[in-house]
C-alpha cells in the first residue's frame, strides 16, 4: 500500500514538473494556435507598409541587378536585413532600417564574389524604395475602410521621412490618420515594446489594436503583445507556425477589407 502510494506521489510530482515546464517550452497541447474570431471591430487598424501596402518589385530588380541577378539571393538579403534589425535592437543600437539594408546587401554580396561599395548597396534600395507604386487593390481598399469609419495608421519599420514620401509618390497619404515608425522608439518590428508603444501612441489598449501586415513575422509579434492580426498571404508570405494564427487571413487586402467592415 504504502509502495503504491510513494509511485503515485512520484507520478504526479513528474506530471506537475512537465505541465510547468510545457508552456516554457511551447508544449501546451490545450493551447489553441488559432485566433478565436472576434466579431468586434478593432478601434484602430495599424498596417505595415512595404510588401502590405506596396509593390516591391521595382526595387527587387534593382537589388536583383547588383547582385549580378541572382534571384536566388534576394530572399537570402531580405533576412539579413531583417536579422541584423534584430541584432541592432537586441544590442541597444539603432540605425535606419534603408542603412541597414544596405549594409545586409553588401554582406550578401561580399559572401558570394561580388563587390559592392556602400554607396551602390544604398542606390540599389533607396533609389526605387521611395517610389514603389501601391498593389493593385490597396486605393479601393483603404477608401472602403475610410468609408466605414475606421481608423487607419501606418506602422512600419522604415523612417518616418522615408514612409511620408513614399505615400506622397504612391497616392497614400490622405489615407491615413496617423503615421508611426519605429524610428521614434528606437526598436524595430516585432520587438514588443513597438507594439506597446504604437498602441500608447493611439491611446488605446492593445487588444483594440489590428495590424494588417504580408509578414509572419510582424504578425507573430503583434499577437504576441495582445494585438488582433489580419495576415495578406502575397506571393512567398507565410505565416509562423509555432505562434499563434490571426483571426482573418487572404491573399488581398480588398478581401480583409471586406471581412472587417462586416464586424460590428
Amino acid at each position: 500500500m504504502k509502495r503504491n502510494r510513494r509511485e503515485f506521489a512520484k507520478k504526479t510530482a513528474l506530471f506537475g514538473l512537465a505541465g510547468a515546464m510545457m508552456p516554457q517550452l511551447g508544449l501546451a497541447a490545450d493551447t489553441p494556435r488559432h485566433a478565436a474570431q472576434n466579431n468586434t471591430r478593432p478601434k484602430v487598424l495599424f498596417f505595415d507598409v512595404n510588401e502590405t501596402l506596396l509593390d516591391l518589385t521595382a526595387m527587387k530588380k534593382s537589388v536583383g541587378q547588383v547582385l549580378g541577378n541572382r534571384s536566388d539571393l534576394l530572399p537570402l538579403w531580405f533576412t539579413t536585413m531583417l536579422q541584423y534589425s534584430l541584432v541592432s535592437t537586441v544590442g541597444r543600437q539603432y540605425n535606419d532600417f534603408g542603412v541597414i539594408g544596405a549594409a545586409a546587401l553588401q554582406m550578401v554580396a561580399a559572401n558570394n564574389g561580388i563587390h559592392l561599395t556602400e554607396t551602390q548597396a544604398k542606390e540599389a534600395i533607396l533609389g526605387p524604395i521611395r517610389s514603389l507604386p501601391a498593389h493593385p487593390e490597396v486605393k479601393v481598399a483603404l477608401e472602403q475602410l475610410k468609408q466605414a469609419d475606421y481608423k487607419l495608421v501606418s506602422f512600419t519599420n522604415s523612417s518616418n521621412k522615408g514612409v511620408k514620401t513614399q505615400f506622397e509618390n504612391a497616392g497614400l497619404l490622405e489615407f491615413f490618420d496617423e503615421r508611426h515608425s519605429v524610428e521614434d522608439i528606437g526598436k524595430f518590428k516585432p520587438h514588443t515594446d513597438t507594439y506597446d508603444w504604437a498602441a500608447r501612441k493611439m491611446k488605446v489598449q492593445p487588444s483594440e489594436c489590428l495590424l494588417i501586415a504580408a509578414h509572419g513575422w510582424d504578425i507573430a509579434g503583434a499577437l504576441w503583445a495582445n494585438w488582433r492580426g489580419a495576415f495578406i498571404s502575397r506571393p512567398g508570405a507565410q505565416l509562423y507556425p509555432l505562434a499563434p494564427q490571426p483571426e482573418i487571413a487572404a491573399p488581398d487586402l480588398k478581401q480583409i477589407a471586406q471581412q472587417l467592415i462586416a464586424l460590428r
